[in-house]
Protein backbone atom coordinates (compact mmCIF):
# COMPACT_ATOMS: atom_id res chain seq x y z
CA UNK A 1 0.00 0.00 0.00
CA UNK A 2 1.08 3.40 -1.31
CA UNK A 3 1.27 6.14 1.89
CA UNK A 4 1.41 9.69 1.88
CA UNK A 5 -0.02 12.27 4.41
CA UNK A 6 -2.11 14.19 2.07
CA UNK A 7 -3.99 12.98 -1.03
CA UNK A 8 -5.54 14.98 -3.32
CA UNK A 9 -8.38 14.36 -5.36
CA UNK A 10 -8.44 16.05 -8.46
CA UNK A 11 -5.25 18.18 -10.41
CA UNK A 12 -6.88 21.10 -12.10
CA UNK A 13 -6.22 24.26 -10.64
CA UNK A 14 -7.49 23.84 -7.01
CA UNK A 15 -5.75 20.53 -6.77
CA UNK A 16 -2.25 21.32 -8.27
CA UNK A 17 -2.08 24.78 -6.91
CA UNK A 18 -2.80 23.70 -3.37
CA UNK A 19 -0.51 20.24 -4.51
CA UNK A 20 2.28 23.08 -5.23
CA UNK A 21 1.72 24.71 -1.68
CA UNK A 22 1.49 21.77 0.51
CA UNK A 23 4.38 19.62 -1.01
CA UNK A 24 7.25 20.89 0.26
CA UNK A 25 5.88 20.48 4.02
CA UNK A 26 3.96 16.46 3.03
CA UNK A 27 4.44 13.90 1.06
CA UNK A 28 1.28 13.91 -1.43
CA UNK A 29 -0.24 12.11 -4.16
CA UNK A 30 -2.20 13.72 -6.82
CA UNK A 31 -5.12 11.33 -8.35
CA UNK A 32 -6.68 13.06 -11.16
CA UNK A 33 -9.31 11.08 -13.17
CA UNK A 34 -8.48 12.05 -16.98
CA UNK A 35 -5.38 11.47 -19.02
CA UNK A 36 -4.25 15.20 -18.70
CA UNK A 37 -5.28 17.48 -15.57
CA UNK A 38 -7.46 20.61 -16.16
CA UNK A 39 -9.64 19.05 -19.13
CA UNK A 40 -13.22 20.07 -17.60
CA UNK A 41 -12.47 23.20 -16.42
CA UNK A 42 -8.75 24.81 -16.46
CA UNK A 43 -8.43 24.20 -19.76
CA UNK A 44 -11.77 25.88 -21.16
CA UNK A 45 -11.28 29.22 -19.22
CA UNK A 46 -12.22 32.38 -20.89
CA UNK A 47 -8.26 33.31 -19.74
CA UNK A 48 -8.95 36.59 -17.57
CA UNK A 49 -8.27 38.02 -14.24
CA UNK A 50 -10.47 40.40 -13.34
CA UNK A 51 -10.72 42.21 -9.64
CA UNK A 52 -14.54 42.31 -9.57
CA UNK A 53 -15.13 39.42 -10.98
CA UNK A 54 -16.83 36.55 -8.62
CA UNK A 55 -18.29 39.52 -6.31
CA UNK A 56 -16.80 41.50 -3.39
CA UNK A 57 -16.47 38.43 -1.19
CA UNK A 58 -13.93 36.86 -3.71
CA UNK A 59 -12.10 39.38 -4.44
CA UNK A 60 -10.10 39.56 -1.49
CA UNK A 61 -8.47 36.18 -2.97
CA UNK A 62 -8.41 38.07 -6.33
CA UNK A 63 -6.52 40.88 -5.19
CA UNK A 64 -4.10 38.98 -2.92
CA UNK A 65 -3.20 36.71 -6.06
CA UNK A 66 -2.36 39.69 -8.18
CA UNK A 67 1.42 39.91 -7.01
CA UNK A 68 2.44 36.46 -7.57
CA UNK A 69 1.02 35.59 -10.68
CA UNK A 70 2.65 39.52 -11.80
CA UNK A 71 6.02 37.92 -10.49
CA UNK A 72 5.58 34.70 -12.53
CA UNK A 73 5.32 36.66 -15.94
CA UNK A 74 1.24 34.97 -16.15
CA UNK A 75 -0.68 38.62 -16.74
CA UNK A 76 -0.26 41.04 -19.31
CA UNK A 77 -2.59 44.42 -19.55
CA UNK A 78 -6.19 43.89 -20.49
CA UNK A 79 -8.62 46.38 -19.13
CA UNK A 80 -11.94 45.49 -18.29
CA UNK A 81 -15.06 47.57 -19.15
CA UNK A 82 -18.39 47.12 -17.69
CA UNK A 83 -21.14 48.81 -19.91
CA UNK A 84 -24.95 49.23 -19.71
CA UNK A 85 -27.78 51.49 -21.21
CA UNK A 86 -29.60 54.09 -19.48
CA UNK A 87 -32.24 51.94 -17.51
CA UNK A 88 -28.98 50.00 -16.12
CA UNK A 89 -28.12 52.90 -14.44
CA UNK A 90 -29.15 51.19 -10.86
CA UNK A 91 -27.00 48.09 -11.87
CA UNK A 92 -23.95 50.58 -12.64
CA UNK A 93 -24.49 52.36 -8.82
CA UNK A 94 -24.99 48.95 -7.49
CA UNK A 95 -21.78 47.79 -9.39
CA UNK A 96 -19.54 50.76 -8.14
CA UNK A 97 -21.21 50.27 -4.51
CA UNK A 98 -20.30 46.96 -4.07
CA UNK A 99 -16.15 47.27 -4.41
CA UNK A 100 -16.19 51.36 -2.75
CA UNK A 101 -13.64 51.02 0.12
CA UNK A 102 -12.00 47.63 -1.77
CA UNK A 103 -9.26 49.32 -3.17
CA UNK A 104 -9.92 48.36 -6.30
CA UNK A 105 -9.52 51.13 -9.31
CA UNK A 106 -13.03 51.76 -11.09
CA UNK A 107 -13.53 55.18 -13.23
CA UNK A 108 -17.11 55.90 -14.41
CA UNK A 109 -16.28 56.00 -18.40
CA UNK A 110 -18.15 56.88 -22.27
CA UNK A 111 -18.03 53.51 -23.48
CA UNK A 112 -17.96 54.62 -26.56
CA UNK A 113 -14.26 55.96 -26.22
CA UNK A 114 -13.24 52.60 -25.83
CA UNK A 115 -15.32 50.86 -28.65
CA UNK A 116 -15.69 51.82 -31.94
CA UNK A 117 -19.12 50.82 -33.53
CA UNK A 118 -20.66 50.38 -30.05
CA UNK A 119 -24.28 50.90 -30.73
CA UNK A 120 -26.20 54.48 -29.35
CA UNK A 121 -27.86 52.59 -27.07
CA UNK A 122 -24.67 52.02 -24.82
CA UNK A 123 -24.26 54.67 -23.00
CA UNK A 124 -22.99 53.74 -19.47
CA UNK A 125 -19.73 52.45 -18.71
CA UNK A 126 -17.39 51.55 -16.06
CA UNK A 127 -13.43 51.19 -16.34
CA UNK A 128 -11.56 48.66 -14.76
CA UNK A 129 -7.82 49.11 -15.80
CA UNK A 130 -6.19 46.62 -13.86
CA UNK A 131 -8.02 43.64 -15.41
CA UNK A 132 -5.58 41.26 -17.62
CA UNK A 133 -5.01 38.69 -19.77
CA UNK A 134 -3.50 35.30 -17.67
CA UNK A 135 -1.95 32.74 -18.84
CA UNK A 136 -4.08 29.70 -18.07
CA UNK A 137 -1.69 26.96 -19.12
CA UNK A 138 1.50 28.43 -18.00
CA UNK A 139 0.00 29.04 -14.54
CA UNK A 140 -1.26 25.40 -14.04
CA UNK A 141 1.70 24.02 -15.64
CA UNK A 142 3.95 25.57 -12.84
CA UNK A 143 1.68 24.46 -10.61
CA UNK A 144 1.97 21.26 -11.30
CA UNK A 145 5.94 21.47 -12.05
CA UNK A 146 6.33 22.75 -8.08
CA UNK A 147 4.59 19.67 -6.42
CA UNK A 148 6.34 17.09 -8.39
CA UNK A 149 10.01 19.18 -7.81
CA UNK A 150 8.37 19.01 -4.20
CA UNK A 151 8.24 14.88 -4.54
CA UNK A 152 4.23 15.04 -5.06
CA UNK A 153 3.02 11.96 -7.10
CA UNK A 154 0.26 12.54 -9.97
CA UNK A 155 -1.86 9.74 -11.26
CA UNK A 156 -3.68 10.17 -14.29
CA UNK A 157 -6.37 8.00 -15.45
CA UNK A 158 -7.21 6.90 -12.10
CA UNK A 159 -10.82 7.75 -10.56
CA UNK A 160 -11.44 6.98 -6.77
CA UNK A 161 -13.87 4.74 -6.66
CA UNK A 162 -13.99 4.67 -2.54
CA UNK A 163 -12.59 6.04 0.42
CA UNK A 164 -13.44 4.60 3.95
CA UNK A 165 -11.89 6.83 7.41
CA UNK A 166 -9.96 3.54 9.71
CA UNK A 167 -8.67 4.98 12.89
CA UNK A 168 -6.45 8.18 11.90
CA UNK A 169 -5.86 7.36 8.07
CA UNK A 170 -7.91 7.01 4.76
CA UNK A 171 -7.88 4.24 3.20
CA UNK A 172 -8.59 4.87 -0.42
CA UNK A 173 -9.56 2.76 -3.39
CA UNK A 174 -8.02 4.34 -6.40
CA UNK A 175 -6.13 2.52 -9.59
CA UNK A 176 -4.49 -0.64 -9.29
CA UNK A 177 -3.06 0.30 -5.91
CA UNK A 178 -4.65 1.02 -2.92
CA UNK A 179 -3.55 4.65 -1.13
CA UNK A 180 -3.34 5.57 2.73
CA UNK A 181 -3.17 8.91 3.54
CA UNK A 182 -3.86 11.03 6.79
CA UNK A 183 -5.75 13.81 4.67
CA UNK A 184 -7.97 13.10 1.87
CA UNK A 185 -8.29 16.87 0.13
CA UNK A 186 -11.67 17.15 -2.46
CA UNK A 187 -10.21 19.23 -5.39
CA UNK A 188 -12.75 17.37 -7.71
CA UNK A 189 -14.67 20.20 -9.05
CA UNK A 190 -17.52 19.49 -10.71
CA UNK A 191 -17.06 16.25 -9.23
CA UNK A 192 -16.60 17.16 -5.76
CA UNK A 193 -19.93 16.03 -3.83
CA UNK A 194 -19.79 12.94 -5.61
CA UNK A 195 -15.91 12.45 -4.68
CA UNK A 196 -17.39 13.32 -1.02
CA UNK A 197 -20.22 10.40 -1.31
CA UNK A 198 -17.59 8.01 -2.55
CA UNK A 199 -16.01 8.79 1.07
CA UNK A 200 -19.20 8.32 3.08
CA UNK A 201 -18.93 12.22 3.44
CA UNK A 202 -22.41 14.26 2.99
CA UNK A 203 -22.51 16.55 0.26
CA UNK A 204 -22.79 20.07 0.65
CA UNK A 205 -24.51 21.03 -2.60
CA UNK A 206 -21.93 21.73 -5.16
CA UNK A 207 -23.50 22.42 -8.48
CA UNK A 208 -22.05 22.28 -11.94
CA UNK A 209 -23.16 24.75 -14.90
CA UNK A 210 -21.98 24.63 -18.80
CA UNK A 211 -20.70 27.81 -20.20
CA UNK A 212 -20.40 28.48 -24.15
CA UNK A 213 -17.72 30.14 -25.36
CA UNK A 214 -16.65 31.04 -29.21
CA UNK A 215 -14.12 32.14 -31.30
CA UNK A 216 -14.62 34.51 -33.86
CA UNK A 217 -13.70 37.00 -36.87
CA UNK A 218 -15.36 40.15 -37.31
CA UNK A 219 -15.10 42.81 -39.60
CA UNK A 220 -13.59 45.24 -38.49
CA UNK A 221 -11.23 43.42 -36.97
CA UNK A 222 -11.09 44.31 -32.91
CA UNK A 223 -8.98 46.71 -32.04
CA UNK A 224 -5.60 46.01 -30.71
CA UNK A 225 -6.53 47.99 -27.54
CA UNK A 226 -10.01 46.66 -26.82
CA UNK A 227 -10.30 45.88 -23.65
CA UNK A 228 -12.41 43.07 -21.94
CA UNK A 229 -15.98 44.13 -22.23
CA UNK A 230 -19.42 43.12 -20.04
CA UNK A 231 -22.86 43.65 -20.10
CA UNK A 232 -23.50 44.88 -16.63
CA UNK A 233 -27.21 42.98 -16.78
CA UNK A 234 -24.64 39.24 -17.53
CA UNK A 235 -25.92 38.41 -20.86
CA UNK A 236 -22.41 38.51 -22.84
CA UNK A 237 -18.95 39.27 -22.51
CA UNK A 238 -16.13 39.22 -25.18
CA UNK A 239 -12.51 40.19 -25.26
CA UNK A 240 -9.46 40.32 -27.93
CA UNK A 241 -7.00 37.58 -28.60
CA UNK A 242 -4.22 36.82 -30.74
CA UNK A 243 -4.59 37.53 -34.80
CA UNK A 244 -6.97 39.42 -34.79
CA UNK A 245 -9.45 37.20 -33.33
CA UNK A 246 -12.51 37.52 -30.72
CA UNK A 247 -13.74 35.30 -27.58
CA UNK A 248 -17.61 35.57 -27.00
CA UNK A 249 -19.15 34.25 -24.36
CA UNK A 250 -23.50 34.74 -23.46
CA UNK A 251 -22.25 34.28 -19.98
CA UNK A 252 -24.54 31.71 -19.49
CA UNK A 253 -24.76 29.38 -16.70
CA UNK A 254 -26.69 26.42 -17.37
CA UNK A 255 -27.32 23.25 -14.92
CA UNK A 256 -25.36 20.14 -16.02
CA UNK A 257 -24.12 17.02 -14.69
CA UNK A 258 -20.42 16.41 -14.29
CA UNK A 259 -19.05 15.46 -17.53
CA UNK A 260 -17.99 16.25 -20.75
CA UNK A 261 -19.36 19.60 -21.56
CA UNK A 262 -19.81 20.43 -25.42
CA UNK A 263 -21.06 23.45 -26.75
CA UNK A 264 -24.67 24.14 -28.06
CA UNK A 265 -25.97 25.51 -31.30
CA UNK A 266 -28.63 27.57 -29.73
CA UNK A 267 -26.26 28.84 -27.38
CA UNK A 268 -23.41 30.06 -30.04
CA UNK A 269 -26.60 32.15 -31.81
CA UNK A 270 -27.88 33.61 -28.69
CA UNK A 271 -24.50 34.81 -27.77
CA UNK A 272 -23.85 36.35 -31.39
CA UNK A 273 -27.12 37.63 -31.49
CA UNK A 274 -26.75 39.99 -28.52
CA UNK A 275 -23.00 40.43 -29.36
CA UNK A 276 -24.63 42.14 -32.89
CA UNK A 277 -27.26 43.80 -30.67
CA UNK A 278 -24.35 45.72 -28.89
CA UNK A 279 -21.97 46.51 -32.07
CA UNK A 280 -21.99 47.09 -35.57
CA UNK A 281 -19.62 44.94 -36.37
CA UNK A 282 -20.70 41.59 -38.67
CA UNK A 283 -19.73 38.02 -37.44
CA UNK A 284 -17.72 36.80 -40.62
CA UNK A 285 -16.84 33.11 -39.36
CA UNK A 286 -16.87 31.14 -36.34
CA UNK A 287 -13.88 29.32 -35.71
CA UNK A 288 -14.27 27.52 -32.49
CA UNK A 289 -16.80 27.06 -30.09
CA UNK A 290 -16.55 24.95 -26.92
CA UNK A 291 -18.13 24.75 -23.48
CA UNK A 292 -16.55 24.23 -19.56
CA UNK A 293 -18.01 23.28 -16.48
CA UNK A 294 -17.71 25.90 -13.60
CA UNK A 295 -19.39 24.67 -10.02
CA UNK A 296 -20.55 26.82 -7.18
CA UNK A 297 -21.45 26.08 -3.50
CA UNK A 298 -24.99 27.22 -2.65
CA UNK A 299 -24.03 30.12 -1.91
CA UNK A 300 -21.69 31.08 -4.70
CA UNK A 301 -18.45 31.28 -2.44
CA UNK A 302 -15.28 29.28 -2.57
CA UNK A 303 -14.70 25.99 0.01
CA UNK A 304 -11.63 25.75 1.89
CA UNK A 305 -11.09 23.80 4.77
CA UNK A 306 -11.97 19.94 6.99
CA UNK A 307 -15.53 18.66 7.33
CA UNK A 308 -16.62 19.31 10.77
CA UNK A 309 -18.03 16.18 10.25
CA UNK A 310 -15.53 13.86 8.55
CA UNK A 311 -12.08 13.71 10.41
CA UNK A 312 -9.20 14.44 8.08
CA UNK A 313 -11.34 15.40 5.16
CA UNK A 314 -10.40 18.51 3.08
CA UNK A 315 -13.05 20.63 1.08
CA UNK A 316 -11.11 22.78 -2.01
CA UNK A 317 -14.13 23.28 -4.06
CA UNK A 318 -17.06 25.37 -5.36
CA UNK A 319 -14.65 27.88 -7.32
CA UNK A 320 -17.37 28.60 -9.63
CA UNK A 321 -15.47 30.75 -12.94
CA UNK A 322 -12.77 32.47 -10.35
CA UNK A 323 -10.65 29.67 -9.68
CA UNK A 324 -7.94 30.34 -11.54
CA UNK A 325 -7.53 34.18 -10.97
CA UNK A 326 -7.60 33.26 -7.02
CA UNK A 327 -5.35 30.56 -7.19
CA UNK A 328 -2.07 31.78 -5.58
CA UNK A 329 -4.52 33.39 -2.46
CA UNK A 330 -6.91 30.68 -2.50
CA UNK A 331 -4.07 27.83 -2.42
CA UNK A 332 -1.93 29.70 0.60
CA UNK A 333 -5.00 29.95 2.59
CA UNK A 334 -6.12 26.33 2.05
CA UNK A 335 -2.38 25.38 2.57
CA UNK A 336 -2.20 27.39 6.29
CA UNK A 337 -5.70 25.50 7.40
CA UNK A 338 -4.68 22.33 6.34
CA UNK A 339 -1.37 22.13 7.64
CA UNK A 340 -2.29 24.27 10.55
CA UNK A 341 0.17 26.62 10.11
CA UNK A 342 0.49 31.05 10.36
CA UNK A 343 -0.80 32.02 6.98
CA UNK A 344 1.68 33.94 4.21
CA UNK A 345 1.87 37.63 4.89
CA UNK A 346 -0.70 38.00 0.99
CA UNK A 347 -3.36 36.30 3.02
CA UNK A 348 -2.86 37.27 6.65
CA UNK A 349 -5.66 39.71 6.65
CA UNK A 350 -8.06 37.38 5.43
CA UNK A 351 -10.31 35.21 7.51
CA UNK A 352 -10.87 31.86 6.66
CA UNK A 353 -13.89 31.18 8.55
CA UNK A 354 -15.39 33.24 5.54
CA UNK A 355 -14.94 30.28 3.09
CA UNK A 356 -14.53 27.46 5.88
CA UNK A 357 -17.51 24.14 5.01
CA UNK A 358 -18.93 24.54 8.92
CA UNK A 359 -21.07 28.06 7.14
CA UNK A 360 -23.29 25.61 5.92
CA UNK A 361 -26.30 24.59 8.19
CA UNK A 362 -26.59 21.26 7.50
CA UNK A 363 -22.20 20.82 8.91
CA UNK A 364 -22.44 23.05 11.91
Amino acid sequence: MARYDIAIVGAGIAGASIAAAVAPHATVVMIEAEERPGYHATGRSAAFWSETYGGPWVQPLTTASEAALRAGGFLDPLGSLQIGRPEDGPKIEAFLREFDGSGVPLEPVDPHAFIPGLRAAWTLGVFEPTCAYIDVAALHAFYLAEARRHGAVLLLNTSLSRAERDGAAWRIEAGAEPIESTILVDAAGAWADQVAERAGVAPIGIRAFRRNMVQLRTDPAPPAKLPHVSDISGTFYFKPEAGGRLWLSPHDEIPAEPGDAQPEELDVAIAIDRFEQAVDWRVTRVEHRWAGLRSFAPDRLPVYGFDPRAPGFFWCAGQGGFGIQTAPAAAALAASVLLGTAPETSVAAIDPARYAPSRFRLLA
